[in-house]
């Protein structure tokens, strides 16, 4: 009797994990995604996504001619780009300043795909299934929290680079903007500066300008993503065409 009691509990509880499963498992047509289809499939999206995003970047004015990524300074450089341009040349040192830094993160995403690819080999089974029915940018979050320290590691000595160059005047850019920050925050935390609610900056420029270099990144890695996602023409091959075909099978039982 507790056999069959065993017997029972342990087929009921097969059934309804294979019940669960069903419910992640989606079809195209009458054929079933297998799991490996599933990870191999989401494997390629993300790489076919992520090699494309790098692609944009890292060519000539990928950062510099996309305003939605471009990088610039950060708003408390406002008082030396507003002074800088009352000198002659001024206007266009600071535009110098701003091409290099882009051009340095143009350089770094011309290097990033293979840390990506290293990333997408990784993929368990539960990271697809979770990718594949999650948010529109499932697998741009995927691929921010296994790849960000890294690419991190590579951006920022680039970036770095860019701001200590020397230029007119044999200054840097990183020189110019501590020697800003210091006489402001001499100011902001003086008696004076805190009760006129002055705020000191302690803002690390060349990690502001990582951060930055990241995001468009980033954000060019989800435009991606939703076009395979949502275009039947960036389904670029039959595991593709199958595996995002499935979503759309999906969202139309749901309608």
């Amino acid at each position: 009797m507790k056999t069959r009691v065993l017997f029972f509990l342990t087929s009921l509880f097969f059934l309804t994990s294979c019940a669960e499963l069903a419910k992640v498992l989606q079809t195209t047509g009458n054929v079933p995604l297998t799991e490996a289809e599933v990870v191999s499939g989401l494997r390629e999206a993300l790489g076919t996504g992520a090699v494309n995003a790098a692609g944009l970047l890292s060519k000539t004015d990928g950062y510099y001619g996309d305003e939605l990524v471009k990088i610039l300074l950060p708003d408390e450089a406002r008082v030396i780009v507003e002074n800088i341009s009352r000198i002659p040349g001024g206007e266009r040192l600071i535009e110098d300043v701003i091409l290099r830094i882009n051009r340095a993160a143009e350089d770094a995403a011309g290097e990033v795909a293979p840390i990506f690819l290293n990333s997408i080999k990784q993929m368990t089974i539960r990271d697809a299934f979770g990718i594949l029915n999650g948010a529109d940018n499932a697998a741009t979050n995927y691929l921010r929290s296994t790849t960000f320290s890294e690419l991190y590691a590579l951006y920022k000595p680039k970036i770095q680079a860019s701001t200590e160059k020397k230029i007119a005047g044999n200054i840097s850019t990183k020189e110019s903007w501590n020697t800003l920050t210091s006489k402001w925050n001499s100011v902001a935390n003086s008696v004076a500066g805190k009760l006129a609610g002055l705020n000191p900056v302690n803002t690390d420029l060349d990690d502001f300008l990582t951060d930055k270099a990241l995001s468009g990144m980033f954000l060019k890695v989800e435009n991606e993503e939703l076009k395979i996602r949502k275009e039947v023409s960036a389904r670029v091959s039959p595991l593709l065409q199958k595996v995002f075909g499935s979503l759309d099978t999906k969202t139309a039982a749901d309608k």
